[in-house]
């Protein structure tokens, strides 16, 4: 059959999902049997994720090859169960730099290069590049932002004439919001028609609308949007808000999206089947027995709201472990800098099952971390390291166990007496040249693990591979110090030139991770990393009450 493509456009406002729906989408369609690949438009000029402000565009999430790309890959390959690369993903800024290039290469013979038809162009051989790599069957492009905004006019253009190209391939979704004001307590579908007249007057009319809401969508509400968006009532699908991301595919599947969208394309079922998927999510709302987890990191405030966006991989791959063991999680922004500006408030920790400290960059809260580390260390409950969490926990290590006074690293702090973590070699010239976009050691590499170690009986195996994103190191000239004081090495590049994974004894869960294991993280298979940690930390928590209970009968 003819590869079928289908877009996913934003209405209203952002952050209205179309990320969980267009992984949902694909979900359904592997259910019938159906290949999948999915692709993620960010309209922004920057070349890739790796500069944007993680606090208004959320967490860089890393491909296997390297790529630093938008959060939404994560839902991919969390939804579909499978890897998606570097060409899966574009920006504006991509895109322009390939067509400019290309004109200073004479590729488009000595014609004038115009931003019509030639950077739609450019968008649309880049999408069926993406589906022929993945040889998939439906290939679902997501474009980011709103209707209405310039920044991604050009990505409806290239829509819209692979639409004209091949019209009996090419669909098209909305994900619009209606709001229910406060004060008159109605659901209004005024902005998702302004939305569609929008899309509209891009030559596009959507297939089908996502009606996005805080209820599920009603009767009279349905019939208003089918009259003024020119599409039938059954095009139409509530997409109301639900506790968990994850339960979006059976709330489609319920009004039938799945066979709807095979008939639109004159396509039959293969099969049906989402069984396991469904038996996972029948499983959420099951567990009793909480685990708390705090997430101490720097990423959290924007003005007087609180966002979790930019630690997203990390916060779905303790709630895949904890699920997977029968457990609820309860998990806690901790703002970093609250240590450094009130050192006593580090007790607070002690009501934590365990502690993760996510991946960062730059020196704000990184005292009120290091802070945290002690805290944990020296009162056994369970820590997880991340990357930064992982260089911060070596530099805790070695200023209070190993002897090392003012030991720092040098992201930090490049005149302290012991850099402990250093630039990586290779790194410098590119830090002194400022360049800084896609210059760290990205993608996936393998690492060796010791025998003995937690991480070793976590994986089950001596070899793994995981996926990277850093620039400085464990400096090797202070690794035997480090190790004499009690530092277990417990993982190394295969030529041991690389630390990847550090352990301390004597407690019942403290590893730091110089790669990133919540990118591989899924919800039918918790990285075994995270499902170690949160054992360690349900275990943790049933110590901690069998020692409350034993002092209040002493009492």
């Amino acid at each position: 059959m003819p590869p079928k493509y289908i877009f996913v456009i934003g209405g209203v406002m952002s952050g209205v999902g179309k990320g969980a729906a267009t992984a949902s989408i694909g979900r359904i369609l592997q259910s019938y049997g159906y290949s999948v690949t999915a692709i993620k438009v960010d309209p922004y000029i920057n070349v890739d994720a790796g500069t944007m402000n993680p606090v208004e565009h959320g967490e860089v999430f890393v491909t296997d090859d390297g790529d630093e790309t938008d959060q939404d890959i994560g839902n991919y390959e969390r939804f579909l169960n499978i890897d998606i690369n570097s060409v899966n993903y574009m920006t504006t800024g991509r895109v322009y730099q390939t067509v400019i290039a290309k004109e200073r290469n004479l590729e488009y013979g000595g014609r004038c290069v115009e931003v019509v038809p030639h950077v739609p162009e450019e968008i649309i051989r880049r999408i069926k590049e993406a589906q022929r790599r993945a040889k998939a069957d439906f290939t679902m492009i997501e474009i980011g932002g709103t209707v209405g905004e310039y920044q991604n006019i050009l990505f409806l253009e290239a829509a819209r004439m692979m639409k004209l190209e091949r019209p009996k391939d090419v669909m098209f979704f909305l994900v619009s919001y209606l709001p229910i004001p406060k004060n008159t307590g109605e659901m209004k579908t005024k902005p998702t028609q302004y939305a569609v007249r929008t899309v509209n007057s891009a030559g596009i009319q959507p297939d089908f609308i996502l009606a996005r809401a805080e209820r599920p969508l009603d009767g009279p509400r349905r019939r208003k949007l089918s009259i003024f968006c020119n599409i039938s009532e059954d095009e139409v699908i509530s997409a109301p808000d639900v506790d968990s991301i994850y339960k979006v595919p059976i709330n489609f599947e319920a009004e039938g999206l799945g066979r709807k969208i095979l008939k639109r394309f004159g396509l039959r079922a293969r099969r049906h089947d989402l069984g396991v998927w469904s038996h996972f999510v029948d499983s959420l709302g099951k567990a009793e027995r909480e685990v708390h987890i705090g997430l101490v990191g720097k990423y959290f405030a924007s003005g007087e709201f609180t966002l979790s966006d930019s630690y997203i991989s990390v916060i779905e791959a303790v709630k895949h472990a904890a699920w997977k063991q029968g457990l609820k999680p309860i998990i806690e922004w901790i703002n970093a800098e609250d240590f450094e500006q009130r050192p006593a408030n580090v007790k607070m920790l002690s009501k934590f099952d365990g502690i993760i400290i996510p991946g960062g960059f730059g020196s704000r809260g990184v005292e009120g971390k290091i802070r945290a580390i002690k805290y944990v260390r020296e009162n056994k409950i369970p820590y997880f390291g991340l990357c930064y969490g992982m260089q911060l926990a070596t530099v805790e290590f070695a200023r209070h166990i190993a002897g090392l006074r003012n030991a720092n690293t040098e992201e930090i702090d490049p005149t302290a007496n012991h850099l402990v973590i250093h630039t990586m070699p290779g790194q410098e010239r590119l830090i002194r040249e400022k360049k800084y976009g896609g210059s760290m050691r990205l993608g996936a590499y393998d690492c060796t693990l010791a025998a003995g170690s937690i991480t070793r009986r976590a994986y089950g195996k001596s070899e793994i591979s995981e996926r990277h994103r850093h620039r400085y190191e464990l400096n090797n000239a202070y690794r035997e110090r480090l190790r004499d004081a009690g530092l277990i090495i417990a993982g190394t590049s295969p030529d041991g030139m690389l630390v990847e994974i550090i352990e301390i004894k004597d407690h019942p869960f403290f590893v730091g991770t110089q790669f990133h294991p919540e990118f591989k993280s899924r919800p039918l298979a918790p990285h075994p990393l995270f499902m170690a940690f949160i054992k360690a930390a349900a275990s943790s928590f049933v110590s901690t009450k069998k020692k409350h209970r034993a002092v209040r009968r002493k009492k």
